[in-house]
């Protein structure tokens, strides 16, 4: 491989890197990682002894009897048990980072992108409405150099007002 070649590819990885899209995920990764230890903080120290009042605080624990005798745990167990509990902790866990994600960090960021295309359509709206004032402040004056330059009729001057430019 040349060396001419290998700087190409160097650079265009270093491009691909850069990317914004590449970055953004790379901080979405990161970020969600360290979130997850906050939601399972928020899971045992608070839904757990919750869900701890109406049972127990370990939601692991329940399971149903599908194929009985059920009896014992971890690699001794028998029977054939639904272990409906984990499940139950795991959406719970998952609701939970949906819903601190959607309300810390969607929500505010969508009203923000809001207020910044709203401040962008108004500042393009401003802009057309002087382009148009401007324009036809323009016209007029082209009209009004034009009837001066016309010659009088009459006796009345071209403006129709009596009132001449350069007139003393």
């Amino acid at each position: 491989m040349s060396e001419k070649n290998e700087t190409s590819v160097w650079q265009g990885f270093k491009a691909f890197l850069m990317r914004g899209n590449v970055v953004d995920l790379a901080v979405a990764v990161v970020i969600g990682a360290a979130f997850t230890n906050i939601v399972n903080a928020v899971v045992k120290g608070m839904i757990n002894p919750l869900v701890g009042a109406f049972g127990t605080q370990n939601l692991d624990t329940y399971s149903s009897c599908l194929k009985g005798p059920c009896t014992g745990t971890g690699d001794a167990a028998t029977g054939v048990r639904i272990l409906w509990g984990s499940v139950l902790g795991a959406t719970l866990q998952f609701v939970i980072t949906a819903a601190v994600v959607y309300f810390l960090m969607v929500m505010p960021m969508a009203r923000y992108l809001a207020r910044v295309e709203a401040r962008r359509k108004a500042r393009e709206g401003t802009q057309e409405i002087v382009e148009i004032s401007e324009l036809e402040v323009l016209k007029e004056i082209r009209d009004e150099l034009v009837a001066q330059r016309r010659p009088q009729h009459d006796g009345v001057p071209a403006r129709g007002d009596g009132a001449g430019y350069g007139e003393r």
